[in-house]
């Protein structure tokens, strides 16, 4: 007599079959998750840096202003340049305050090839600079009295 019941063999080997397909795709998805994760971190970070590097040149173009030996006249002027291997522009303008010898520079930092969108804007307040002749004269040294100067307990 032949049986036609399966033996509770097989139908185990079944069950561990799809447990190991559902397991797979359990691990997939999870591992779907991570990775768009991860690039979105990457794609942060990296807008990140960019702005961070806008905001230097922005920095730098007010400081600019500031220390030149002209005030800056009323109006826009823009500019670009080669900052950490990338071609940017910039675009400052000088206008009026309600404050004599006080003027405020609103300066915007973009790519050279897109213009239109603004990575980062900083303004800044500058005064004229100084007559000639009246200004930073140099750092003047301080004897330090552990060198073997003695200037009697008081500082110059």
């Amino acid at each position: 007599m032949v049986s036609t019941k399966r033996s509770p063999q097989w139908a185990d080997r079944g069950i561990v079959l799809l447990e190991v397909m559902i397991a797979l795709v359990i691990v997939s998805l999870g591992m779907l998750a991570v990775h768009g994760t991860l690039s979105k971190f990457a794609e942060t970070a990296h807008h990140m840096q960019r702005k961070s590097l806008a905001s230097w040149i922005a920095s730098n173009k007010v400081t600019e202003f500031s220390l030149a030996p002209r005030w800056p006249e009323i109006g826009e002027t823009s500019g670009s340049l080669d900052f950490a291997n990338l071609e940017w522009y910039w675009e400052a303008t000088v206008s009026e305050t309600e404050v004599d010898n006080l003027r405020r520079v609103d300066v915007e930092v973009a790519f050279a090839d897109n213009r239109e969108v603004v990575l980062h804007s900083l303004f800044g307040l500058i005064e004229p600079p100084p007559p000639a002749g009246i200004g930073f004269s140099g750092w003047q040294a301080i004897p330090n009295p552990s060198q073997g100067q003695d200037t009697g307990g008081q500082r110059r």
